[in-house]
């Protein structure tokens, strides 16, 4: 279907194209052969004077009638000359019209008593020449069907076209209108709901982690086993981390307008990997190929693949080995994480919400992820190309 509507609408557009542009034109044209017309007696009354005079108001208001969407005056001057000299009636019709589409209050009815004016003068013309010329311009009958075709229908015509056109520039400005009102409504409600959320992760989860870094700290402090003081340091240093975390999120969630956390790259990779090791783990890390500068999102995507496997390492099998590898290739980098079996005989599980999450972003990128059971333990990969993270 969509290629048939984009064929529907270019063939509606070409026409229109053309029209605007070369409509004045068109028109143009058909009043000047209109006025010639008109006063060599085809479709109108014959005029006594030479061809030159006519040949020189054909032309004249073909010019004036080319002139309306800068100018009005010309094609008045037209509808004048035109109506009194030749009793032709073309100018005069667009003229109406364009008084009707463009006029308004006071300068309508100028236009108005300028016409009657001009009626009028052409009845005095019509009854000096006779003949066919008073048939035509000077009896009541006659006056006043020329008066409801040559000012009263082409003015309504107008009169309604920019009515219409007003009508739609206003139903235009109120949809507008609506559908501002409606996003600011949306986003005060985000606003709000991203205020309370942080208020609720304020109220509990810092709270809570905060009494874990308190507690760990008098921990390190009263307990005599070194290994239990090393643990409660590392409890407090890593419930700091996550309250310095968790203020940032939450700065983020009170700030009006969408705010991003600042993200670690690779550069942040080793110190990743050192806290991994002193958690516990039994961590290394491999580069192969030509380190070579990546883009920034990249190395975000890059750096989240590994913790969101450390951590499941961590979670599953704390006591395997674990190896981080990260191939340099020339369109892009590959990531992998695995881990061996572990010894306390724990089953791996599937792809968790985490894994869900970076496949999501990787995908976003051009790349993709792996996440599947290996000799008993564990195989995270992601192909993240450069052109999907230029």
């Amino acid at each position: 279907m969509e290629p048939y509507a984009r064929c529907v609408a270019s063939s509606s557009t070409a026409p229109r194209r053309v029209v605007q542009r070369y409509g004045v034109l068109l028109l143009a044209v058909v009043v000047a052969a209109a006025v010639w017309a008109s006063a060599t007696g085809d479709i109108g009354v014959r005029s006594p004077l030479p061809g030159a005079v006519v040949l020189v108001l054909a032309v004249f208001s073909g010019w004036a009638t080319s002139t309306i969407r800068t100018r009005r005056w010309p094609v008045f001057l037209a509808a004048a000359l035109g109506w009194l000299v030749l009793a032709a009636a073309a100018a005069g019709v667009v003229a109406s019209y364009q008084a009707g589409l463009r006029l308004r209050s006071r300068r309508l009815a100028t236009y108005l008593a300028g016409a009657a004016v001009v009626l009028a003068g052409g009845v005095v013309v019509g009854v000096q020449v006779g003949g066919v010329r008073r048939i035509t311009t000077a009896t009541t009958g006659n006056v006043l069907l020329l008066a409801a075709c040559l000012v009263g229908l082409p003015l309504v015509l107008g009169l309604w076209v920019r009515a219409r056109r007003d009508t739609l520039v206003a139903l235009r400005d109120r949809a507008e209108r609506l559908e501002r009102e409606r996003e600011a409504h949306a986003d005060r409600v985000r606003a709000e709901e991203r205020t309370r959320i942080a208020r609720e992760m304020h109220d509990v989860v810092a709270h809570r982690v905060s009494l874990m870094v308190v507690h760990a700290g008098a921990l390190e402090v009263t307990a005599a086993d070194p290994a239990t003081v090393e643990a409660a340091a590392l409890i407090r240093t890593t419930g700091r981390q996550a309250l310095t975390d968790l203020r940032e999120v939450l700065g983020v969630l009170r700030q009006a307008e969408a705010a991003v956390v600042p993200e670690r790259g690779l550069d942040a990779l080793d110190e990743l990997i050192g806290e991994s090791r002193t958690a516990g783990l039994r961590v290394s890390r491999q580069d192969e190929g030509e380190p070579a500068a990546l883009p920034a999102t990249l190395g975000r995507t890059a750096y989240r693949v590994v913790r969101e496997a450390l951590t499941n390492v961590r979670k599953h099998a704390a006591d395997a080995e674990t190896v981080v590898r990260l191939r340099y290739l020339p369109d892009g980098l590959e990531v992998l994480v695995r881990n061996g079996p572990s010894e306390s005989g724990s089953a791996l599980p599937g792809a968790g919400q985490g894994l869900l999450g970076l496949r999501e972003r990787v995908e976003l990128l051009g790349g993709r992820l792996e996440a599947t059971p290996v000799d008993g333990g564990f195989l995270v990969r992601a192909l993240i190309p450069l052109e999907g993270a230029a």
